[in-house]
């Protein structure tokens, strides 16, 4: 795996790479309140297959600070123009995994012609209720206030499922360093990101792009109805439910994962 990355609030990339060009670029975009180190099953385990680039967003990972407030819009066009950095001027495979994948919406609706195809994992279309706008600013003030690592602890056990916690304590504590690795501002800038994004399901109809939606069957996070939901709302868009996961899916069962992204790709022209 290559790296490469910039000083300051500026996304820093990872990227895999190939002897020989691969088919597929995929643009993958982390959650909250996490970095492009969640997808390091996929750049590794995909790597000679697809050409895989994870930014690390706004104050997250090794990106530094956000230095203001942060949008989905601003998420979104950091990600074109770190695509535009890299020369890749052609559409890409956008996936976004929760906060991510409302951000591979944002990114959808802005500029279509960037993404030759979705990838929605473990997210979902609809806006913040007024009880989850609460809810943010709750967590935004229990980050100021505590840390990170209060947000991290709160987090945790809903981040996987049950059988994954019981099972694999290696895999949580690695997740558990992930969190705590952001920043306070970082976190606090993403939830209120996500607490103003707008509602993205008017933009579901407008998708003319293939769609794979994958979903844990054991997310506490974001249960399996808002999967079912994308898929009623974006035409000829493909769900498939993994098994033994809950939101961190990609990281829970990540053979199953790259599968049925791999299966998804062989369907593309």
């Amino acid at each position: 795996m290559d790296t490469a990355s910039d000083n300051g609030s500026e996304p820093r990339i990872f990227l895999s790479y190939a002897d020989n060009f691969p088919e597929h670029v995929v643009l993958f975009i982390h959650g909250y309140p996490l970095s492009s180190q969640m997808w390091v099953p996929q750049l590794e385990g995909l790597a000679g297959t697809v050409w895989g680039v994870a930014p690390d967003l706004r104050g997250c990972g090794e990106s530094g600070t956000p230095g203001g407030a942060v949008t989905m819009t601003d998420y979104a066009e950091d990600c074109v123009a770190l695509l535009d950095e890299l020369g890749l001027e052609d559409p890409v495979v956008v996936c976004g995994l929760s906060m991510g994948g409302y951000v591979a919406l944002e990114l959808y609706r802005l500029h279509p012609d960037r993404v030759s195809a979705l990838v929605l994992a473990a997210t979902k279309a609809g806006a913040d209720t007024d009880e989850g706008k609460a809810g943010r600013d709750k967590n935004a003030q229990i980050a100021r206030d505590e840390g990170v690592e209060a947000i991290a602890s709160a987090m945790i056990p809903k981040m996987f499922a049950p059988q994954t916690v019981a099972d694999d304590p290696e895999l949580v504590a690695e997740v558990r360093e992930i969190m705590t690795s952001g920043s306070v501002e970082g976190v606090v800038g993403a939830l209120e990101a996500m607490r103003d994004r707008i509602d993205s399901t008017p933009t579901l109809a407008t998708i003319g792009v293939p769609t794979l939606i994958l979903h844990g069957a054991d997310d506490q996070l974001m249960p399996p109805a808002e999967g079912e939901k994308l898929k009623a709302g974006i035409p000829g868009a493909e769900l498939v439910l993994i098994e033994g996961a809950g939101h961190l899916l990609n990281l829970e069962q990540p053979d199953l994962f790259n599968d049925a992204l791999l299966d998804f790709l062989s369907t593309l022209p």
